[in-house]
């Protein structure tokens, strides 16, 4: 079976750039599936694409199917034959083979004997199949919204101009989009806009990078970081590469020139924020630092040109940013003008959600949960109602309204201009945080207080009007926000309850429809999110389940407790415990023991029994002040000492004997036993 190389590109006019990677990685998934489908074997996979271009390049790619036999199966024998004579249905189906009824066989299978026919198949030309595999990728491409171009009744994302399927060096006869396949593709718009005539299917590349047209993704990718890099280099500086800005600049470029330009440094007198975000959202540019990691006036754009007048390009981008960045001090110097305090009043026409009221609402609500976080972790008081009160104020200001994503930022920087106490206007900024996985918590305890009562306000909120999260549907980031409170109380070190924080953000709500068991609803779908904690942490999920199955509402003390169990389930006698404690579990829900652990001493019999009665005991006294200090990692190193006894107790005691007194306390035993554990977590679930 011969192999050769697969090439198949759309040629199309400029597409989102957000979205080229997804619609070529698609595309080459889709081509796969098919080719697999259709059985047919080929080697590597690389998907290309650029602005105006998906390509898809198969290495080793069979020419055709591989032969195989089929096997059919006809009528049950008893219907087949009817006094040795072949019956209609026996004939019927030996005409529908091409056979008679003498080349048919029997089949035998667990439900009897059938007759049967098998033929070798000759696989189909790889060249005749492609065409429909192709239409049907292209066709599952996830396009959010299709166009037409011209008078043609052709849907895609942009209009579609060319269409390259070589197989090896010959084109495969097809139609896709309303055109016919060819060898012809294009080169830069620019540089290169005649036509390039592909010998064959391995040319690919090389063919568009001489016709200025770097295909790779990763390779145009690192183009633009090694030239980004490069130009910081030549102004002493240090570029700050934002890989979503990057991925999308190589969206926007074939052949990326790197280029310098400056803006006015009366522009440094914004915050260095707010001139980021023009950069970076109206003309993906690239900002530099200096030394000291303050924003220098310079920026970096990626040309789509190799210009013999670069100068000529960086005058443009300079004269556009102009405007820009100017837009940016007005409405920065205009924000100042009005204090934040005075900007509540306005928040009471903004609504947060329909059923929730306004944010001025939502304000009031988490000034109140705030307070209370404050005060049990040693914070203002009054500081904590005062960042809660201001806390979206910077909603509603200009600059905010133009930079979403300068929310918190630029209250933070107004708070400080109105002269608000540094804890407030920091708790400002503080309170989106942790915004993804592994970023910072807040550093003050009014950010700590304001981060909080925020998430929470949210939780119950929007659970208590029954939209809480689904598989596939988080309009309210409610997963974020759970995970963002967890992060908070755990790497914060702040030993709060959970659901005593719950209770009092939904005491805040008033008429949810969905009130009743509200505060369970949304404990346990925070507490469920700990189990991804857990193996972040490179902790097996029975560790998990053990301390869940513990009535523990402080995801601080859930993580105490987490890390204890999983150091103790790496020590030797872990196993053997674990084992025990689900015998005794088991014992004492068959026997239907009440759960009392009163032992009398009176009553135990056997010397095996009287040890681990005493072994309990020396326990519990040890134990009890570590459990008390939350030392579970301690405690649970004295409890492993248990295993001798208790092995020792199961090799030599009938615990459900005739002596109902006797079977009792023996029963007490275990509970007390069990009991023990379960101060810390259930041991028994280290077992699954």
């Amino acid at each position: 079976m011969a192999s050769t190389t697969f090439l198949l590109e759309l040629g199309v006019e400029e597409l989102p750039p957000t979205a080229i990677d997804s619609l070529s990685d698609a595309l080459a998934q889709s081509l796969g599936g098919g080719l697999l489908a259709a059985e047919v074997p080929f080697g590597s996979m690389h998907a290309y694409a650029t602005p105006r271009r998906l390509a898809v390049q198969i290495t080793q790619l069979a020419d055709k199917q591989p032969d195989r036999e089929v096997e059919r199966r006809g009528p049950a024998l008893a219907a087949a034959f009817k006094d040795g004579a072949p019956t209609k249905a026996a004939e019927g189906f030996a005409r529908s083979c091409g056979v008679s009824v003498d080349d048919l066989i029997h089949l035998e299978t667990d439900k009897g004997t059938w007759l049967g026919y098998r033929e070798q198949q000759r696989g189909e030309a790889t060249t005749t199949l492609l065409p429909d595999i192709v239409t049907r990728a292209i066709a599952a491409l996830p396009v959010p919204k299709n166009m037409r171009w011209g008078a043609s009744r052709t849907e895609f994302s942009r209009p579609v101009h060319w269409l390259v399927m070589l197989y090896g060096d010959k084109v495969v006869e097809a139609e896709a989009l309303g055109l016919t396949a060819s060898r012809i593709t294009y080169g830069h718009r620019f540089h290169a806009p005649a036509a390039i005539e592909l010998r064959h299917a391995d040319d690919y590349l090389a063919a568009l990078e001489e016709a200025y047209v770097l295909a790779d993704r990763d390779r145009r990718r690192e183009r633009i970081r090694e030239q980004v890099l490069a130009e910081a280099e030549c102004y002493e500086a240090t570029a700050v590469i934002d890989e979503e800005l990057l991925v999308e600049v190589s969206g926007l470029v074939e052949w990326p020139v790197a280029l310098t330009g400056s803006f006015d440094e009366r522009f440094l007198a914004v915050p260095p924020e707010c001139l980021i975000s023009s950069m970076k959202a109206n003309q993906k540019y690239f900002h530099l630092l200096d030394d000291q990691g303050r924003l220098k006036p310079l920026f970096i754009t990626i040309a789509n040109i190799d210009s013999q007048d670069p100068q000529q390009v960086i005058h443009g981008n300079e004269k556009v940013i102009r405007p820009r960045l100017a837009d940016a001090a007005f409405f920065y110097d205009t924000d100042r003008k009005t204090p934040l305090d005075s900007r509540r009043k306005g928040l009471a026409s903004v609504v947060f959600q329909q059923q929730l009221g306004t944010l001025a609402d939502k304000a009031s609500r988490s000034a109140v949960v705030a307070c209370h976080i404050a005060e049990g972790i040693d914070g203002d008081v009054t500081h904590a109602e005062r960042a809660a009160q201001l806390a979206k104020c910077d909603l509603v200001t200009e600059m905010v309204l133009e930079f979403p994503e300068l929310q918190g930022i630029m209250g933070c920087y107004y708070a400080r201009h109105d002269g608000e106490p540094e804890d407030v206007a920091q708790a400002l900024y503080e309170q989106y945080l942790p915004r993804f996985a592994g970023d910072a918590i807040p550093q003050t305890r009014t950010g700590l207080a304001l981060a909080l009562a925020d998430r929470l306000d949210t939780l119950t909120g929007i659970f208590g009007i029954g939209q809480r999260p689904t598989g596939t549907k988080d309009p309210f980031a409610l997963r974020r926000a759970a995970i963002g409170v967890l992060n908070i109380l755990i790497k914060g070190e702040l030993d709060l309850d959970l659901r005593e924080l719950l209770t009092l953000a939904a005491e805040q709500h008033r008429d949810l429809p969905k009130a009743e068991g509200l505060v369970d609803a949304v404990l346990d779908y925070m507490l469920e999110r700990l189990r991804a904690w857990t193996q972040d942490e490179g902790i097996g999920v029975e560790v998990y389940l053990a301390v869940r199955a513990r009535p523990v509402t402080k995801p601080l003390d859930f993580a105490r407790r987490v890390r204890a169990v999983h150091a103790f389930s790496q020590r030797e006698e872990a196993a053997a415990l674990a084992a025990a404690n689900k015998r005794v579990s088991n014992i004492l829900a068959k026997e239907q023991h009440a759960g009392s652990t009163a032992v009398d001493s009176k009553l135990l019999q056997e010397d095996a029994e009287k040890a681990l009665a005493g072994a309990l005991e020396a326990c519990r006294d040890a134990v009890a002040p570590l459990f008390l200090a939350a030392r579970y990692s301690e405690a649970l190193d004295i409890l492993a000492g248990l295993r001798e006894p208790v092995d020792r107790f199961f090799d030599d005691v009938m615990v459900v004997v005739d002596d109902q007194a006797v079977r009792r306390n023996r029963l007490a035993l275990l509970a007390s036993l069990q009991a023990l554990f379960l101060e810390v977590a259930d041991i028994a679930e280290l077992q699954q």
